[in-house]
């Protein structure tokens, strides 16, 4: 006898209610599948679509590698004996050390900078004297790799080498003895040929020695303030300004004579000396760790740029990598300098270095990882285009702390807050006791420093602005510092006013440049036309692609004839007519 199967139990009868409690509309295991690959692709197009419009880079929000423990050591480039003479017209060389410092630390990147320390330049000695410090901290105790490279300066072609020391400790503590004033013998392997050419023929002559000799200190001050991971530069406050030769030979123009340029008796010129100055500070660390930027990719080339991906990318690097060293260039006319850190005497040089608040001057900046303030006079009135470009300021580095622009106002109520409604500034109002009538008065309170994120090519974000702002007035106690959004309409304003203002000083410097090299936020506009191409882009496309090029040439002088063409109808057309 066969059993039947009973028939399934209506609703809420001694059934099984969970298939009767399931939803209709809910797919099945294999159908949920489908569903779930289905929408990770949609979810991956609205990614790809995202990444489109926002291109990567700008904030990156990488933490810092943790670390155990950090120490601070104090570095002294004390003197070097026995270098060759590199200049055979003057039979002597223009030495200075470029020092590079690393340590078993994780990077957040690969791509972060090394420490790098550059000692003054001596002139015309083999045998100089520097006594140069460099304080870093967050060292950590599995030690350190200091090598130094010691070079001739030479302001007209590339720095010969001299010689290199590497100074290697594998271990350190709190009772490291660190050394003093020890001696290392410079390395010839690295050295310039040229360099020692002198020097062997010398010494195949009389009995003279081919190696030379470099000396230096480290003292361990103490364990380092945590958090630990990075190593930073602390200490004294260095400065350096540089007379750019390249625009000087343009204008054909020197500096004068007179390094200070900023009294009233040098107010009269039309083109001041000041007008082809580059300003490197040395700020002291560390800075913010959400101070982290990196270059946004707008097009491919702009990655190549900085990645040297293929030819183009080579081309444009090394061309930046030759801008950032003409304008930042170290010679003779170059001025150094040293003071506390986070005093007032940094602040007031930072004030002159930006001219106080004569002359509405904007000026572009770059704060890099390691705190070095680098900046020159901006903006299209001031007519140089290439002193605006981030990426030459930053030397091609991927990831900085932040960029942007800045100006400098006096304050007719110093004891005020800057935002107070009876506040004035100048260059906006005339504000008595100071330029353009009298010399500027030497107290930081008197001036508010007005700093934005506006960097096309880095794209700071605005939200960390305030850390910027703490950093900076840290640094120069005294000043007051504002932090603006770029997109802020009274800073806009603020800009214009400053540029008109600018143009009523009359003469200015015009010097026209290809701007493919980097970008600024008024590129982009640019860079997202896809039919603009300028012609510096049009001749390295031709290098990689000459097939591609040709094609696209022929097809310019198809287009150029068909409108001449389609021109001459129209005038046939219109001659006839008016003869009717």
């Amino acid at each position: 006898m066969s059993i039947k199967e009973a028939p399934e139990a209506p609703s809420g009868v001694n059934g099984d209610t969970s298939a009767q409690n399931k939803d209709p509309a809910m797919p099945s295991g294999g159908a949920k599948a489908k569903v779930d690959k289905a929408k990770e692709k949609l979810d991956k197009k609205q990614q790809k679509l995202k990444e489109k419009t926002n291109p990567a880079g700008g904030y990156d929000a990488t933490p810092i590698p943790p670390a155990r423990d950090g120490y601070t050591i104090k570095f002294t480039f004390h003197r070097a004996e026995n270098l060759p003479m590199s200049d055979l017209s003057t039979r002597s060389s223009d030495p200075f050390i470029r020092a590079t410092l690393t340590a078993p630390l994780q990077k957040r990147h690969k791509e972060d900078p090394n420490l790098v320390f550059r000692t003054p330049t001596i002139q015309k000695n083999t045998d100089p004297e520097w006594n140069s410090q460099w304080i870093v901290a967050g060292i950590p105790s599995a030690g350190f790799k200091l090598k130094c490279r010691l070079y001739d300066e030479d302001a007209q072609d590339h720095d010969d080498r001299l010689g290199n020391v590497t100074i290697v400790v594998d271990h350190l503590g709190a009772d490291w003895p660190g050394f003093r004033e020890e001696k290392h013998s410079i390395k010839k392997r690295m050295g310039s040929k040229r360099a020692y050419l002198v020097r062997g023929c010398a010494a195949m002559l009389s009995n003279v020695d081919m190696s030379g000799s470099l000396w230096v200190s480290a003292e361990l001050l103490g364990k380092s303030d945590p958090p630990h991971g990075r190593m930073y530069t602390v200490g004294e406050t260095r400065w350096f300004k540089h007379y750019s030769p390249m625009i000087g030979r343009i204008v054909g123009m020197k500096a004068p004579d007179n390094k200070e340029g900023d009294g009233a008796e040098n107010r009269g010129s039309k083109i001041e000396k000041h007008d082809f100055q580059a300003n490197q500070l040395q700020l002291q660390g560390p800075v913010p760790a959400e101070l982290y930027h990196r270059f946004v990719e707008f097009k491919p080339f702009v990655k190549g740029m900085f990645s040297k991906a293929g030819l183009r990318g080579r081309i444009l690097n090394k061309a930046l990598h030759h801008q950032h060293a003409r304008i930042y260039n170290f010679d003779s006319t170059t001025e150094y300098g040293v003071m506390p850190p986070c005093s007032k005497e940094a602040a007031l040089q930072f004030l002159k270095m930006a001219h106080y608040d004569e002359g509405a001057r904007i000026f572009t900046y770059v704060l890099t990882l390691d705190g070095m303030l680098r900046f020159t006079e901006t903006g299209k009135e001031f007519g140089i285009d290439l002193l605006s470009k981030h990426t030459m300021h930053s030397d091609v580095n991927i990831y900085i702390a932040c960029s942007g622009e800045f100006l400098i106002r006096r304050l007719k109520h110093p004891e005020k807050p800057v935002d107070d409604p009876d506040q004035v500034t100048h260059p906006e109002d005339d504000v008595p006791g100071g330029p353009p009538h009298t010399d500027p008065p030497n107290d930081p309170q008197n001036y508010e420093l007005i700093i934005d994120n506006d960097s096309g090519t880095y794209r700071p974000k605005g939200d960390l602005l305030p850390l910027l702002k703490e950093f900076l007035g840290k640094n120069f106690p005294g000043l007051h510092v504002v932090v603006k959004e770029c997109t802020d309409e009274k800073l806009i304003k603020m800009k214009e006013g400053q540029r008109e203002k600018k143009k009523k000083e009359g003469k200015h410097i015009r010097i026209i440049q290809n701007s493919d090299d980097d970008l600024s936020s008024s590129d982009e506009e640019r860079l997202n036309d896809e039919n603009k191409k300028s012609g510096r882009e049009k001749a390295l496309n031709a290098l990689e692609n000459p097939k591609g090029a040709a094609k696209e040439l022929m097809a310019g002088l198809k287009h150029k004839s068909d409108n001449a063409e389609a021109a001459g109808n129209k005038a046939e057309v219109n001659g006839g007519a008016s003869t009717a």
